[in-house]
């Protein structure tokens, strides 16, 4: 492939009056996000007037059953005219790779719907739940994990949808933190979010809410005042936007920014790492840094998932790895988001980092820095661990029902994690899974005792199957 020589400038434009074609548009309606709501690009004609498209996108916004393409006219503004590889450009306009399958593409790679216990409403983690409000958006993202519902005028949630998830909510004590996402919450009508920032806030056991966001990277104008006092009211209340490219900060944006940090709304970023937008260190290192001079704190970088359509968007694993590299030492520590990959099927998210412990000893720890440098810790000699039993804390934690993972081994909580059928498959036929073992010593010529079943195995070493009746996602989880 031809190495292209398009440079990027550092800063995006501003503009003083609406940029070409809309130079005719009053600046009070450019401004006004209604307008730029009811004014989105969304055919060839329409981007034609605005950039130089290239026979790829045009197979790409003529394809038939693509999905759903709308644009803003102020992020429209952003894109580099002559430039395909332009990363506002690739992230809204479809090309004709987003119909080229790949290997591992799925419609659901999250298993979101397998999760749902309520329509909308994804219940993955112990103590939070994903609640999908919308499938409407200010501009659609060519990489969207939730294509198969997002941007479908005809699967809109509605207050039906509403009140069963409220009630989930409500009933689930277990469930302290809401994220609200879909689509776009802020693409609803003030008046429908505010009623589900009330009712959420009136759930006793709700903490936390937050809203996931990319509408004041797409429509900085939605960010009023008036919107912004209405959101006050719900602290605490947390944000998290969508940002993958440095170009995206413009003068408006930084605006809207400010007006939520003004609030005391924490503001977070997440970035996913996508081929020829940002999967360059560089790239990454200015977008993070550019971000907490806006008061946001970069959250997550993410691989890219396996939805059908961004196959093309995909990188290795290993450029991910080194843009940690580039990150680690060469920038401020709260600018560092967290790399991770959310495991297919409904794994979660993964957090995936350079390896900076080399090895270690019950007395010496051996680290590496971002230089290079390698060097020990000494471990402590007379450490008193901590009194779980006297811990009010440990004593006050609830049961997360099977989703102890890792923590619950070393607490002691669960002797093994196995896969689903691993006990039974290493049975060998010897002895049904219903049925107690049964062990009774025999001694042998010599005195000593040995097993009925396994004369080479002392009875002390023998494991007693017990059926496993509690739920266990998948795993045979065994109590300690």
């Amino acid at each position: 492939m031809k190495e292209n020589t398009h440079t990027e400038s550092e800063e995006p434009p501003s503009h003083g009056r609406p940029p070409h074609p809309w130079e005719d548009v009053p600046l009070a309606q450019w401004n006004d996000w209604r307008w730029q709501l009811s004014h989105r690009l969304n055919t060839v004609e329409d981007f034609a007037r605005v950039i130089r498209l290239t026979p790829d996108e045009v197979v790409g916004l003529s394809a038939p059953g693509h999905f759903r393409v709308d644009v803003t006219p102020y992020f429209a503004s952003l894109m580099d005219p002559e430039h395909p590889t332009c990363p506002i450009r690739r992230q809204v306009i479809p090309t004709a790779h987003e119909m080229m399958p790949f290997d591992g593409g799925m419609v659901d790679s999250l298993a979101e719907d397998a999760h749902s216990p309520v329509p909308g409403l994804v219940h993955r983690y112990p103590d939070r739940v994903l609640m999908l409000v919308t499938t409407q958006c200010a501009s659609y993202c060519r990489f969207c994990t939730r294509s198969r519902i997002v941007g479908d005028s005809h699967a809109q949630f509605n207050s039906a949808a509403y009140e069963q998830q409220l009630a989930y909510i409500a009933a689930t004590p277990q469930v302290r933190d809401v994220l609200l996402s879909g689509g776009d919450p802020l693409t609803l009508s003030q008046r429908v979010l505010e009623g589900l920032l009330r009712r959420l806030r009136a759930i006793p056991h709700v903490e936390i809410i937050r809203i996931g966001t990319r509408v004041p990277v797409f429509l900085p104008q939605r960010i009023t005042d008036d919107l912004v006092t209405m959101l006050r009211q719900y602290h605490p209340l947390w944000m998290n936007i969508h940002f993958n490219h440095p170009k995206e900060i413009t003068p408006e944006v930084e605006t809207a920014l400010a007006r939520l940090a003004d609030t005391g709304i924490p503001l977070g970023s997440q970035t996913v790492l996508m081929a020829g937008i940002n999967d360059c260190p560089n790239v990454i290192l200015a977008l993070v840094q550019k971000l907490v001079k806006n008061r946001v704190r970069p959250y997550y970088l993410y691989q890219c998932d396996l939805v059908d359509g961004a196959g093309h968007f995909r990188t290795p694993v290993s450029k991910g790895i080194e843009i940690m590299e580039a990150l680690r030492g060469h920038t401020s520590g709260f600018a560092i988001p967290a790399y991770v990959i959310d495991a297919p099927e409904g794994g979660g998210k993964v957090p995936i980092l350079p390896n900076y412990l080399l090895s270690m000893s019950d007395s010496q720890v051996v680290v590496r820095n971002y230089e290079g440098l390698i060097s020990t810790y000494v471990q402590p000699t007379d450490y008193q661990p901590h009194d779980t039993v006297t811990c009010i804390y440990c004593q006050a934690r609830r049961s997360e029902g099977g989703q102890e993972g890792v923590a619950g081994l070393l607490a002691g909580q669960v002797l093994t994690i196995a896969p689903e059928g691993w006990r039974t498959l290493h049975q060998r036929g010897v002895v049904s899974p219903s049925l107690l073992v049964q062990v009774s010593p025999l001694p042998d010529g010599n005195g000593k005792s040995q097993s009925q079943l396994q004369p080479d195995v002392s009875p002390q070493e023998l494991v007693v199957v017990r059926p496993t009746t509690e739920p266990t996602h998948g795993l045979d989880v065994r109590r300690s």
